[in-house]
Formats: structure tokens, sequence, C-alpha cells
């Protein structure tokens, strides 16, 4: 398995922690979210939508590299039904050492 970039290590370390200023601003202000076929536009939408989702925590289980971005795969578990879920893929399409603009979250 292939070391994820800084970022989207950082990424997954913040994801799964309450204070969520830290994760925030590891996105770009026009940033993109697309997450159960629902897109969020802009760090507002991005922190509404966080705010309707729990906590979970991650076991990044593979990461590949590819023409269209960085793809990780995890295993998420938490207070949610179905927990765990294995085989989620974090598609990190447009990203730089400081910002994310574009992440896709999808099986």
């Amino acid at each position: 398995m292939t070391e994820p970039p800084e970022i989207i290590r950082r990424y997954f370390a913040l994801a799964g922690q309450p204070d969520r200023d830290a994760y925030f601003a590891l996105f770009a202000d026009d940033a993109v979210v697309e997450d159960e076929g629902r897109e969020h536009r802009g760090i507002e939408a991005i922190r509404a939508w966080r705010r309707d989702t729990p906590l979970v925590s991650y076991e990044i289980t593979d990461v590949e590299d590819t023409s269209a971005g960085t793809v990780v795969t995890a295993t998420i578990s938490g207070d949610f039904p179905g927990s765990p879920v294995a085989g989620l893929r974090f598609r990190f399409a447009d990203y730089d050492d400081r910002q994310i603009r574009r992440l896709r979250i999808a099986p």
C-alpha cells in the first residue's frame, strides 16, 4: 500500500475528531464534497454536512494514485446503522499540500 500524501493523512486524522475547526481548515473555500450522492459546495455547505454526520473512526485499507487523483479505500466504524462499512472510497480529485478542493466519498 502506498503512503497517502500529508494532506490526506491529516484529513483522516482530523475527520474522526470532535474539534472540527482544524478539519474544516483542510478545505478550500470553494471546495466540493460529494457524499451519499449529494454535493456540498463551499465551506459553509461542508460545515452543514459535517454537523449531520456522526463521528467515525477510519482504517485505511488501500491507497491508489490515479490520473484523476488519489483514491483511499477505508473501513469506517461508528454509531450508525450498518457499522462497520468496509470498502468505502474517498476520491481526492483536486488538492495540493495545503487544501482539498474536491472529494467524492462513495463505494
